[in-house]
Order: C-alpha cells, then structure tokens, then sequence
C-alpha cells in the first residue's frame, strides 16, 4: 500500500476542503470503516489492545494499531502505558472523543433506520 502523495491534487483538494469545512475536517477525523467503531467501543471506557481486537474480530492488527495511532494523533484517544512486566497499554477517549457519544448514538439511530427502508 503505497502513502498518499502529498503534493496530489486530491490531497490538496481535500486539505482544501477540511479547511473551509467543519464538518469535512470532522469526516476526515473520525470517517472510514474503522476509527468510528474504535470509538463507539471506547465510549464503554478503558480497553486494552486486546480487548479491542477481540470486539473487532475482523480488523487486522496492524490496522487496529495504524487506526489507534491516527485517533491519538488527533487526540481523540489517549494511550496509557503502565510499567509492568508485561507491559500494560490502555486505551480511552479524550474529553473531545467523548463529545462523540451523542454523534454516534444518532449515527446508530440512523444507520438502523436506514437499514430497515433497504430491508
């Protein structure tokens, strides 16, 4: 998988596009197939790598951790490493990641809804 260029004129137009609109750079943030989920998990509370990668059977891990890194970058979620042998890393959301409870609960609300007009 090659790294998006960014001299692109896609990256551009997107960088562009974040930059005068909230709700993109929001999309960019927490949009794709995996951080939302990440973060719907973590609204429960604290959780190990483990933990997540075991609700999240599907995800590979070096996608969980390509995903963690990149919410923590934007702060929405906070790593905790603990010195112990074995080493302990947690997992939680920022006070802004937890300012997403209400967006994925009409997320939910919406999906579901959606999914029963297809059904």
């Amino acid at each position: 998988m090659s790294k998006i260029k960014t001299t692109s004129t896609n990256f551009a137009n997107k960088q562009t596009l974040a930059d005068e609109c909230s709700e993109a750079y929001a999309a960019n943030i927490i949009g794709g197939q995996w951080a939302l989920v990440i973060c719907s998990w973590l609204l429960t509370g604290k959780l190990r790598f483990g933990e997540l990668k075991k609700k999240l059977p599907n995800i590979t891990e070096r996608m969980l951790t390509l995903q963690l890194r990149k919410l923590e970058e934007n702060k929405i979620v906070v790593r905790t490493v603990f010195a112990e042998v074995p080493p302990r890393v947690e997992y939680e959301l920022t006070p802004i990641g937890y300012e997403l409870r209400p967006i994925i609960k009409q997320l939910e609300k919406w999906g579901q809804k959606h999914k029963d007009l297809k059904g």
